[in-house]
């Protein structure tokens, strides 16, 4: 995954709870330049910028000349983000989905996805009008933080991936190597069911090995507790 990661890469974060609240903090301590949304307004994100570095901005700027993007939203609230959204990213910008679909829990029934068949990253790409990576759907906040090995580490935890975009998921993959995971590539969107709640891999801690086993294990049935 080497020759990918930029050092000074721009990066956009719309959403600012707990999931990105935490790659806010561990991709500046990177050196990375990043602005960060939210749907309250870059007011209600003073301290968050302080503590890192990060610049807070309206929705509408976040993914505005970002070669990466990361989309960290309840799933219920991608129709409210604002058309146009990555109208003003990078040429050739990576989105990292890391959304679930939760609909007894947060989200309400979406028909696309329980009666369509369509995965919920499919169904977010529809709406944002862009191809997304999914990665960190599974992963603790905390994780983030506080779990980060160096490459060779036999506690180093592995992170599924999925994405049709062969450059685009190279992309991501060497920014969650720089973050300090492995990936395993867990095939295209429409495979991306194998990482969704409720399946094997899903907030497993485990290395490259057991990940790929835990996604061949997965079932393409939804779980009753994650179906409205």
């Amino acid at each position: 995954m080497k020759g990918w990661a930029n050092p000074d890469m721009k990066i956009g974060i719309i959403g600012a709870g707990n999931i990105g609240g935490n790659l806010t903090r561990r991709l500046t301590a990177l050196g990375h330049d990043v602005s960060v949304a939210n749907s309250r307004g870059p007011h209600t994100l003073t301290a968050l910028a302080e503590e890192t570095g990060a610049t807070p901005v309206r929705v509408e700027e976040a993914a505005r000349g970002a070669e990466i993007v990361v989309v960290t939203v309840p799933l219920k609230a991608v129709p409210d983000l604002p058309a146009g959204l990555l109208d003003g990213a990078a040429e050739g910008a990576a989105v990292i989905d890391t959304g679930n679909y939760y609909p007894r829990q947060r989200d309400g029934r979406i028909a696309e996805i329980e009666d369509g068949g369509l995965t919920e990253s499919r169904w977010t790409e529809r709406r944002i009008g862009h191809a997304v990576i999914k990665a960190f759907n599974g992963t603790y906040a905390q994780d983030i933080v506080e779990r980060p090995r160096p490459a060779g580490d036999p506690e180093r935890m592995a992170l599924p991936v999925a994405g049709d975009d062969a450059e685009a998921k190279a992309r991501v993959r060497a920014l969650i190597d720089e973050l300090g995971f492995d990936t395993v590539d867990s095939g295209g969107i429409d495979d991306s069911w194998r990482q969704q709640p409720g399946t094997p891999v899903y907030g497993l801690r485990a290395g490259v090995d057991a990940v790929v086993e835990a996604l061949g294990e997965a079932s393409p049935e939804r779980p009753a507790d994650f179906r409205a």
